[in-house]
């Protein structure tokens, strides 16, 4: 409140009574003279008496909707036509007053504008320093600070500042500003610039007023040029912020810069090895140092593992980071995202003062304001121009009537200065109709004040070719002013071919993938359990419990119980479930591929049921059953699969009369994956003794889908991008780069790619590559055709120095290169090569053969067509299937099935879903004969889509499902 006493807690009024000239004085800051009085100061309401006695609770509780007013509309907020705020306007101001071409120092500028500002030094030198890292209307000189390392300016008295070309030409005018008093009534200052330029939407701007905040992103200098030229001709625009410090933004949820829209900017992160990051540019906000810290916070907490990082910023971005020697330096560069500075969301909030009230725009409306605005006081300065013209051509018209006629000699004999200026102007009388405006007094005046050796001089053809040129430049004039949108699109692209050099965009726009940080946190703690008592956790308290597995503090753990019911919950140090845990491991969201083998007990006395499934997307600490959910179930059996593995189970029934198998084989592979809510399948009616595991499964989930994603440049298994093809065990894929590089690296969806990717394909030792480049060293065109090798490293396939130039490639065999020419060649009809003839299949490091001497004009694969892909059978020609065979999860009835051994070997055979009742029994099944590879069984599908789309295959029950054995001749223990 200090800083605002002198603005709130004035006894003198300013002079409500005054009004605004149109200009202001060149010299610093000459009073204005008593003929021009200033408009009404705009803090008269603050600042008047009432009464006399002012208290300053009164003042608390009476006024404070006027200081929150005051404090948005005069300090926080910019306004819509200049793009400022009121300090930044005065700064400016100061410096116009002051300029004289040459450098001066920060301080003395200070002074200058508190002549103008009614606060401290230091929110000025602020202010002034900001404005002069935007590096757009200031030249500096010295130590300004560091946007990228968020190193302070040096003191005021060490630095120097001048108004730069660009804002000089563009941002004062003193013809178009609207001037008033300064707060203390002895300057004047402008209410706004009038700045032909989006300045706001260039700089960006934030600030915190009472009840509100403002926050505009920068955007590109160019680009704004772009879309006011596209505005202006009735074109459409979108327009997305550049930041100063480059890296990479997702603008998806920008919302054109209105509240409630969102932009992620990422830091750009490369790997120099396979151990070694370096961060070359950061997110806008941040700085070096407080992107270090926060990776030093976060491997601090575990959150990643690095072994150093060291920042060597100077005028570019570098930090280095050194990764642990057991992490993948790929999900490092994710986890450097999810837990550091790296990756940071700004909340743009487009708040500014128009018609002295806060309002919010969007950036395209601010545009369109800004440009209609510029349009304007173009047109406003060539209506000032074409007056001072008018009024030239009226002077020179009029002094060359009166020096050709002679007509000074009438004021000779003149009495006095009334009877000159009457004889003038009687003089003038005949000529006044050649004139393009009456006569005035002062016409006559400046005529009679002409000086003797002027009139002596006088030359009439000069004279003649002074108002031709004048009437030329009329004409001109009005003409632009006829069509001022054509004007004002030549003056944007004046400015943009004048000032656009180098303000190329420097943020990268891309969309980003969404980082799990669950699936990118390092492993920073222990998971422990204490089945009996139910605890779990990764505590200190924990520690002298049962290990269960490493794990990230920010997991979430899935939780059973013997009797089916399972919760997830997040990883806790200690917490509490249910005696009697039966099985606990780290739960994934959303992972199609583990799945869930279950054999369990409905009920008490219960049939047997088995399923296989997948939990993939649940609500937190809800709990659910993985049973029928009947009291008193039981899981008998249980095991999570990773991959989808199958395996199969020896079980041991209890002996009962006319049970003739009381061992038999259940292979998992058999069921088809269902959803987690699945009753399952009917096992058996018959008790089980014992189960044992016979032989560990393998993945029945078959391959993995890859797509390739090109706008987020990553690999993904949900079907975003382009196909590259199922992949299992050691499938590659080759990576190709805009620097005529490849390599080769597997599928591991958390691998990033470089910034150069052009294109992503499956590997293939055999394919044979086909490459048309030019040569600039030799200025000739070569063909080469090669295998790419198995490396992990990149590989040049063409010259590494950069002289060569991609034109062509096919992978396709039997293609034909069509060639055209140009020059003292043009006439030559094309040629045909065909590839695969023309040059042998050799290294990528091979120079190839050259083409042709002959000057070209194009090159062009011609690729034969693939042959037709064969045709699947027609769905009417296979073997119906019922329904209940793949989502029979109701267990008949007691009764429904075959009883005695035929009931017991049916249910044995452990088939996919079929009721008992619908099986033959043992006895009556064919024996088993010899199946090609990859047939199906006549009465299953081979292949199938669970419930959640996991694909899988069915096979038979293998084992001694045939086997009849006597219960007597087992021990049962």
């Amino acid at each position: 409140m200090a800083e605002e006493k002198d603005m709130i807690g004035r006894e003198e009024p300013l002079n409500e009574e005054a009004s605004t000239p149109q200009t202001a004085d060149d010299a610093a800051g000459e009073a204005p003279v008593a003929e021009a009085p200033a408009k009404a100061g705009k803090f008269d309401r603050l600042t008047q008496d009432e009464g006399g006695v002012r208290k300053l609770t009164g003042m608390y509780k009476n006024w404070f909707l006027d200081y929150a007013s005051y404090v948005i509309l005069e300090r926080a907020v910019p306004h819509v036509e200049d793009g400022l705020k009121p300090v930044q306007r005065r700064i400016l101001h100061a410096m116009k007053v002051v300029d004289d071409g040459r450098y001066n120092k920060v301080a003395n500028i200070v002074g200058q504008t508190m002549q103008y500002h009614p606060h401290g030094d230091a929110s000025i030198k602020d202010a002034l320093v900001q404005l002069g890292q935007k590096d757009l209307l200031i030249d500096c000189q010295g130590n300004w600070g560091n946007i990228l390392t968020g190193d302070e300016a040096a003191a005021g008295r060490y630095i120097e500042a001048r108004l730069s070309k660009f804002a000089l030409e563009v941002v004062f005018n003193k013809k178009t500003t609207e001037w008033m008093l300064s707060y203390d009534g002895r300057k004047e200052e402008p209410v706004t610039l009038p700045i032909k330029f989006p300045l706001l939407l260039a700089q960006g701007s934030d600030g915190i007023a009472v009840g509100l905040a403002s926050k505009i992103l920068p955007h590109n200098f160019v680009e704004l040029i772009n879309a006011c030229i596209a505005h202006l001709q009735g074109r459409e625009f979108q327009l997305y912020p550049d930041f100063p410090t480059g890296g990479m933004a997702d603008v998806s949820r920008y919302n054109d810069g209105l509240r409630g829209g969102a932009v992620k900017v990422r830091a750009r992160i490369s790997k120099i090895d396979k151990r070694t990051l370096a961060i070359t540019e950061i997110p806008y906000t941040t700085t070096t140092e407080s992107i270090k810290d926060s990776i030093i916070k976060a491997n601090e907490k575990g959150k990643i593992k690095i072994k150093k990082v060291d920042d060597n910023t100077a005028d570019k971005v570098e930090i280095i980071i050194q990764v642990a020697s057991d992490e993948s330096s790929d999900k490092t560069i994710d986890a450097l995202y999810a837990f550091t500075d790296c990756e940071v969301s700004i909340a743009p909030n487009a708040c500014l003062i128009w018609e002295d009230k806060p309002h919010f725009l969007g950036v395209s409306e601010i545009l369109r304001r800004s440009a209609e605005h510029t349009k304007w006081l173009l047109g406003r300065e060539l209506e000032i121009r074409l007056g001072e013209l008018n009024e030239a051509w009226h002077a020179a018209s009029l002094e060359r009537i009166f020096i050709e006629n002679k007509l000074y000699q009438l004021i000779e004999g003149s009495k006095s200065r009334e009877e000159a200026y009457a004889a003038v102007d009687k003089g003038l009388e005949p000529f006044k109709k050649l004139l393009r405006r009456e006569v005035t007094l002062a016409d006559v005046q400046r005529l009679t004040e002409l000086k003797f050796i002027r009139i002596s001089r006088y030359d009439s053809d000069r004279a003649d070719n002074e108002i031709k040129q004048i009437e030329q430049d009329i004409e001109s004039t009005q003409y632009d002013l006829d069509h001022l949108t054509e004007y004002a699109v030549a003056y944007y692209e004046r400015i943009r071919e004048k000032y656009g050099k180098g303000k190329e965009r420097r943020t990268e726009l891309r969309e980003f993938d969404n980082i799990e940080a669950t699936k990118v946190a390092v492993t920073n703690a222990k998971l422990y359990v204490d089945r009996a008592e139910g605890f779990f956790g990764i505590g200190k308290s924990m520690k002298d419990a049962e290990f269960v597995c490493d794990c990230s503090d920010i997991d979430d753990v899935i939780v059973f119980t013997k009797d089916g019911r399972y919760v997830i919950t997040k990883v806790s140090d200690k917490a509490f479930f249910e005696k009697g845990i039966y099985y606990i491991g780290v739960f994934k969201r959303n992972d199609e591929r583990t799945i869930y083998n279950v054999l369990y007990r409905d009920g008490k006395n219960g049939p047997i049921m088995m399923k296989r499934c997948a939990i993939k997307a649940i609500t937190r600490d809800k709990e659910y059953d993985i049973t029928k959910g009947t009291p008193r179930s039981e899981i008998l059996y249980m095991s999570v699969n990773p991959n989808g593995e199958a395996e199969v189970l020896k079980i041991y029934f209890k002996p009962r009369p006319r049970l003739k198998k009381v061992i038999v084989d259940l292979d998992f592979s058999t069921l088809a994956i269902k959803g987690r809510q699945s009753q399952g399948n009917l096992f058996s009616r018959y008790g089980i003794h014992k189960i044992v595991l016979k032989e560990r499964g393998t993945s029945t989930l078959g391959g993995q889908n890859i797509w390739f994603d090109e706008d987020v440049r990553r690999l993904n298994a949900d079907g975003r991008g382009k196909l590259l093809g199922e992949f299992k065990g050691d499938d590659r894929i080759i990576v190709w780069t805009s620097k005529n590089q490849y390599y080769i690296t597997g599928y591991d969806l958390v691998q990033h790619f470089p910034d150069e990717t052009v294109r992503v394909s499956r590997y293939n030792p055999e394919r044979v590559y086909s490459v048309c480049y030019y040569d600039r060293s030799q200025k000739y065109y070569y063909m080469k055709r090669f295998t790419a090798e198995m490396s992990d490293k990149m590989q040049f396939f063409l010259d590494e120095e950069g002289q060569a130039d991609l034109v062509a490639v096919t992978e396709r065999a039997g293609a034909k290169l069509e060639i055209t020419y140009k020059g003292a060649h043009a006439s030559r009809p094309a040629d045909e090569i065909d590839v695969d003839e023309f040059v042998g299949v050799k290294s990528h490091r091979a120079k190839g053969k050259r083409l042709t001497t002959y000057d070209v004009a194009g090159l062009r694969f011609i690729e034969p067509e693939l042959p037709p892909e064969p045709e699947s059978p027609e769905e009417d020609d296979a073997e119906e299937i019922p329904g209940d065979m793949l989502t029979g999860d109701t267990a008949p009835e007691e009764g429904d099935g075959a009883s005695g051994a035929d009931s017991a070997a049916g249910d044995a055979a452990g088939s996919a879903a079929a009721p008992a009742s619908s099986r033959p029994a043992a006895k009556d099944k064919p024996a088993a004969g010899p199946k090609k590879a990859g047939q199906a069984p006549a009465d299953l599908p081979r292949t199938g889509t669970a419930t959640g789309g996991v694909e899988f295959e069915i096979e038979r029950a293998r084992g001694d499902a045939d086997e009849v054995i006597d219960p007597e001749q087992l021990n049962l223990f």
